[in-house]
């Protein structure tokens, strides 16, 4: 089982990288562009919806489906919600992971999208108050349930078809998607809140970014019916070696990838929570009465931050990703976690100030040179880390942890944190930095993975390894 997927038809070469040097794509250069796109997309849409979500609960939620709570508590109950959606991942990531190991990619990224997209579709419709509230939870909670599984088998299959020695950079193209679909919900968050003011926003001016969510639905759905299946999934097929209970066995045999891949994500997808939800609410709540601003204008200041760092962010994963071709993941991960370790309390002090040019600064550095740096190294780091047999439901599962840890606890401690200390600044840097720290010993449990031959049964690390 050493093949490279391109000799799927049998005869399979040598392992290794001097193969790798002479082997032909995986796939044709049209499929590769379709994979691509369709991965660009789907991860689009999933941040659209998580964004315009997290945007809607630091702005919006708290006022139309909790107003008897109060600011603070309302916010944190808005936050809560926002969290179940991660909750909700893991069991999407189990469930989904596990039919994409045996039934195919394909399959899995077309009924995703579908339950993400209908999902946030919905909660457009919602009725406020008390009603409302529960059906928004329920909502969430089948948004997060179809995420759980969207980007890693974008990050699978797209590594699966690229070219060994540049799959870090192709891995991570389709996540260029998710910093278009943050840079759509936060310009149309920006937009609306420009030009109806907070009491149409508050009416029903909310609604729109979410039933527009139905035309991304579309287009990624008509694209995904296009797609081919991962030769290296084919072979996996054709050699008669899929297995039933692949996420069985990952829990089984492969505990220290996913554990590694797990605290991996805490810095990358805590930090991208933290800069793209948490600053906004601390803008417009603490940071406005102490300044004496209006809650809108500092608000807004936070989703115009937001919306030049995802523009940024669009340019600087992939080319993270190509670096980490050239002088490895874990060079390029830790150099992020590193630079993230060190700006996280300098930032928040810039957040504090509320000066645009200080916030959008913060915002730039914490995500797109911080967080996504490492997300560009991820991409192709997580899908080598484990076996052909389980891959799906490995990189599913540990994503997925990774994220109900870090982002989805974040919005709620962290909006505690701060209440509980009287807004202080420093709080959410010292919170960060501890995330960093995990995400260092991530990479300490993990190993060098770049070039790695996809069709190998054994995990990079641990058992067989």
């Amino acid at each position: 089982m050493n093949a490279h997927p391109s000799t799927l038809a049998g005869d399979p070469g040598p392992s290794g990288n001097d193969h790798a040097d002479t082997a032909p794509p995986p796939v044709s250069a049209r499929q590769l562009q379709r994979a691509t796109l369709t991965g660009a997309v789907g991860s689009a849409l999933e941040y659209y919806d998580f964004s315009i979500y997290g945007l809607a609960s630091a702005l919006v939620f708290g006022h139309i489906f909790f107003p008897t709570l109060g600011a603070t508590a309302g916010l944190m109950a808005s936050f809560a919600t926002y969290g179940a959606g991660f909750l909700a991942r893991p069991f999407g990531g189990l469930f989904f992971g596990s039919i994409g190991d045996r039934k195919g990619r394909k399959f899995v990224l077309l009924v995703t999208i579908a339950i993400m997209g209908a999902s946030t579709t919905l909660i457009g419709c919602l009725p406020a108050g008390s009603w409302g509230a529960v059906l928004l939870v329920l909502l969430r909670l089948a948004q997060g349930f179809g995420a759980g599984a969207e980007q890693a088998g974008a990050s699978t299959l797209m590594a699966e078809v690229s070219p060994v020695k540049r799959r870090g950079f192709f891995a991570a193209l389709p996540f260029v998607g998710v910093f278009a679909g943050l840079a759509l919900a936060t310009f149309t968050f920006s937009t609306m809140q420009r030009l109806l003011g907070d009491q149409a926003m508050l009416s029903w001016g909310w609604r729109v970014p979410f039933l527009g969510s139905v035309v991304l639905i579309g287009v990624a759905i008509w694209i995904r019916l296009r797609l081919r299946e991962s030769p290296v999934f084919a072979q996996l097929e054709a050699s008669r070696e899929v297995i039933r209970s692949p996420m069985k066995t990952v829990i089984a045999t492969a505990r220290r990838p996913v554990l590694a891949a797990t605290l991996m994500r805490f810095a990358e997808q805590g930090g991208s929570t933290i800069y793209n939800t948490i600053v906004i609410a601390f803008l417009g709540g603490f940071v406005a009465t102490k300044i004496g601003v209006p809650r809108g204008e500092l608000a807004a200041i936070g989703t115009t931050g937001a919306l030049i760092a995802s523009i940024v962010s669009i340019v600087t994963t992939p080319l993270f990703g190509a670096l980490s071709d050239r002088i490895g993941r874990l060079a390029v991960y830790r150099g992020g976690a590193i630079f993230l370790l060190i700006w996280s309390v300098p930032s928040w002090w810039m957040i504090s100030t509320g000066n645009p040019v200080w916030v959008t600064v913060a915002m730039v550095g914490g995500l797109a040179f911080g967080a996504n740096s490492m997300l560009g190294a991820q991409c192709a780091h997580f899908t080598e880390l484990f076996g052909n047999r389980y891959r799906y439901s490995g990189v599913a599962l540990a994503r997925e942890l990774g994220a109900v840890l870090s982002g989805g606890i974040a919005p709620l401690l962290g909006v505690y944190l701060i209440g509980l200390s009287g807004g202080a600044f420093w709080v959410m840097g010292v919170y960060m930095a501890v995330l960093c720290v995990l995400t260092l010993i991530g990479t300490f449990l993990s190993t060098e993975t770049r070039e790695r031959d996809l069709t190998l049964l054994n995990d990079a690390v641990g058992k067989g390894s």
